[in-house]
């Protein structure tokens, strides 16, 4: 009776292990990955110093925006100076004109007074231009993600003085070996999944790529070393729950229950 009773007991265990194997099989181990953001850079188009900064990190902007101002001196000198040779040129054009009006002066004359006039012009254009460059505007609608250089700082020509991260540029990355493929497609849904974010977070791929490479350091699974894996990127549809660098887990199957990482 004793023997029959354990191994009705061991039975049990056999069927319950069995069961649980089953049900890890059926789990989705996911794919490890970050999040990543293509930056816009905003940088002045000569060296100067910063004498202004009218932002800080983690600011929202709007499109037009002024983020910062950078001395001036020497623009505004070029530009006064070209200012001068503007009027000593419309000088020189205006006699020329009332010279050919009387038939006094040549043909000649007056179209090397019309063409010294021009490029007057055209030099203070030009020097206006770079003195409307001095100041940053946003270029895009975004975050304030990082300051490089601040007020009295020197900042070299076309080094941004910082950067913008838009929403839509947010970008999750995550390796797949070869056998995953075929169960992806540009635009399929993924779901995603990190330490304190919310459960309903989802991407949706917008890159695979067409070759394989080694497995990326950042990934530390041991037994992901040596394999060739494919580069996948996808689009977050919530980029305000997530940071850039976060690591995160990737789903392909979103309604596939999680496996246990513990």
């Amino acid at each position: 009776m004793r023997s029959s009773r354990l191994l009705a007991a061991f039975a049990l265990v056999v069927v319950l292990a069995a069961g649980l194997a089953g049900c890890n099989e059926k789990r989705d181990p996911g794919f490890q990955g970050w999040v990543e953001a293509d930056m816009i850079y905003v940088s002045p188009d000569e060296a100067g110093r910063v004498t202004k900064l009218g932002v800080r990190e983690g600011d929202d902007v709007k499109v037009g925006d002024q983020l910062y101002s950078v001395d001036d001196d020497l623009q505004l000198a070029d530009l006064n100076q070209n200012k001068a040779t503007l009027a000593n040129a419309q000088q020189t054009y205006d006699r020329a004109a009332s010279l050919s009006k009387t038939g006094s002066g040549t043909q000649a004359n007056l179209d090397s007074a019309v063409s010294a006039l021009r490029v007057a012009e055209a030099r203070v254009a030009t020097s206006e231009t770079r003195m409307a460059r001095r100041k940053g505007f946003a270029p895009v609608a975004g975050t304030i993600q990082q300051i490089y250089f601040r007020e009295g700082e020197m900042v070299a020509a076309q080094r941004p003085v910082l950067s913008i991260m838009p929403p839509g540029n947010m970008k999750l990355r995550f390796f797949v070996p070869e056998t995953a493929l075929p169960k992806l497609a540009t635009g399929d849904t993924v779901r995603i999944s990190c330490d304190n974010c919310a459960a309903d977070l989802t991407a949706k791929i917008y890159f695979i790529a067409t070759s394989a490479e080694y497995t990326p350091p950042v990934i530390y699974s041991l037994d992901e070393r040596n394999k060739l894996v494919y580069l996948i990127q996808a689009r977050p549809s919530r980029p305000d729950a997530l940071r850039v660098g976060q690591p995160i887990d990737v789903y392909l199957n979103p309604k596939t229950p999680v496996a246990d990482k513990r």
